[in-house]
């Protein structure tokens, strides 16, 4: 559907790549239309993308649903022995394989590899048919999403066709967007904020041009050239991309909105982006894998009038994520399900047509449709939702549960303090104690006894860190993911006793 009326509709609008010979969205469903029948033609269940962001993506995307098959992009930065036992879990499945990719899954059973290069030379040859596959069962799954699991083998979350339709639908205007907007997309495709960003920015008209690996200068440069005027970046990226534009002075002239998103954003950071990036308006989305991306969104307006309050309360919404976009509801419980009032940290659940909360082989939303996000946070008197991390991350220490991103928060207040992992180690009186791992500003320094005694002003003795340490980088997996259990087991070693 998406994709369909963007064809005909905005058929002669630019879609994909650079302005000057940029694919028209009439363009793209033609070639999706053909990529529907090469997949569909080929043996295999499913459609696996192994591959950095390429045109390819989208026209990936939309083949494999009018072939019907879902489409299940993977990591390329796994390593290979996770990497072929994910294939494996999918087979029988067409690859769509970028560099080397083809020899790292050759000898799994059931796979049908084909080169990204191939398809999109045959997606481009006007002498393939095309397939009409524009109305697909919309409660057939319609994209497979692998969990990025820290222990344990990842879960595959099930996306069906009327979760992501009822995201793009509640969320974007259909062709709103101005013959001059642009967006970059630098996020890996197998992340969901990928797969919403092919939709959203269908749906909405606008041009879209790939960056194949984010890297802060090749980001600003194509930014630049190619007057970029909407983008989405992580919180590691955002920091990277404001060091690049302070070092040369250029700013983002084109740049009219930016989103940031898929992790903890430190409010020092938020702040800066404000001041070095002053017309943007800047916007953070929260979501999840299984509620097709996007669930609460602080926008533009809540920026700034939080960033200019003097009242606490108003201005702490810079580390909010916002309020429940249109559709989707939120609700923080307990552990037995009931609601908690405003202000009382529990468990955050959401509903909503987008939200999926399935996996292959599992469903998880309740018989109301609720879905345990597992994550913790609370709502304020107004609605703003405050994400403090994974409840299985919480810390117990004589008895009393802490929220490590309550306390990394407030490190991240430090104007030295670059990255900050909070954990709980075997302590014999306590049970478990507060340690911290912090990543300092380059060039910046601060004691141990400093940044306790900055937790310490904030908050009360039991949250504030018995030790600190310095390291150069934490540890993420291959998403992006904090390794908290990794990092648990190194502090542990280092503060024995």
């Amino acid at each position: 559907m998406v994709l369909e009326m963007a064809a005909d509709g905005l058929a002669e609008r630019a879609a994909l790549g650079p302005l000057e010979h940029a694919m028209t969205f009439a363009e793209l469903g033609h070639r999706a239309r053909r990529a529907g029948s090469v997949l569909a033609e080929l043996p295999g269940d499913r459609v696996v993308l192994i591959d950095e962001n390429s045109p390819a993506v989208p026209i990936g995307l939309f083949g494999a649903a009018i072939a019907a098959k879902p489409y299940v992009p993977v990591s390329y930065r796994l390593a290979d022995d996770r990497l072929r036992a994910i294939v494996a879990r999918v087979a029988p499945a067409i690859v769509i394989a970028g560099a080397g990719a083809a020899d790292r899954v050759s000898g799994i059973d059931g796979l049908w590899v084909l080169d990204r290069q191939e398809l999109l030379a045959r997606v481009d040859d006007p002498s393939v048919p095309e397939r009409d596959g524009w109305g697909c069962d919309p409660d057939a799954p319609a994209v497979l999403l692998f969990t990025s699991g820290t222990t344990g083998d990842p879960k595959a979350a099930v996306l069906r066709h009327r979760n992501l339709a009822a995201y793009v639908v509640s969320t974007v205007e259909f062709g709103a967007a101005h013959q001059d907007e642009c967006a970059i997309v630098s996020v890996p495709p197998y992340h969901v904020a990928a797969i919403a960003a092919v939709l959203s920015n269908t749906y909405g008209g606008r041009r879209v041009v790939q960056l194949e690996a984010f890297d802060p200068e090749r980001w600003v440069r194509l930014v630049r050239a190619e007057a970029v005027t909407h983008a989405m970046v992580v919180p590691t990226m955002l920091g990277r991309i404001l060091d690049v534009i302070e070092g040369d002075g250029l700013g983002l002239p084109s740049l009219r909105s930016l989103s940031y998103g898929g992790g903890p954003m430190p409010q020092s950071v938020v702040e800066r982006a404000l001041q070095v990036l002053g017309h943007v308006d800047l916007v953070n989305a929260y979501g999840l894998t299984e509620t097709s991306s996007t669930i609460a969104l602080l926008g533009p307006d809540d920026h700034r009038v939080a960033a200019a309050s003097d009242e606490p309360a108003v201005r702490r919404r810079l580390g909010s994520v916002g309020r429940a976009v249109p559709g989707v509801e939120v609700s923080i419980r307990d552990p037995s399900g009931r609601p908690l009032p405003p202000g009382t940290e529990g468990e955050i659940w959401v509903r909503g047509e987008q939200v999926s909360g399935e996996y292959v082989g599992a469903v998880t939303t309740d018989r109301d449709g609720w879905f345990h996000t597992n994550d913790a946070g609370f709502l304020d008197d107004d609605g703003y939702l405050f994400v403090r991390g994974r409840l299985d991350d919480v810390i117990v220490r004589g008895g009393e549960n802490l929220s490590p991103g309550e306390i990394e928060a407030v490190l991240l207040d430090h104007e030295a303090v670059e990255a900050a992992a909070v954990v709980g180690i075997p302590d014999p009186e306590w049970g478990e104690k507060v340690v911290a791992a912090v990543v300092l500003v380059p060039g910046a320094s601060v004691s141990e006894e400093e940044l306790r005694q900055f937790v310490l002003a904030q908050l009360r003795s039991a949250r504030t860190p018995e030790r600190i340490t310095f390291l150069d980088e934490l540890p993420f997996n291959e998403n992006g993911k904090l390794l908290r259990r990794v990092l648990r087991d190194q502090l542990a070693a280092e503060f024995a006793g």
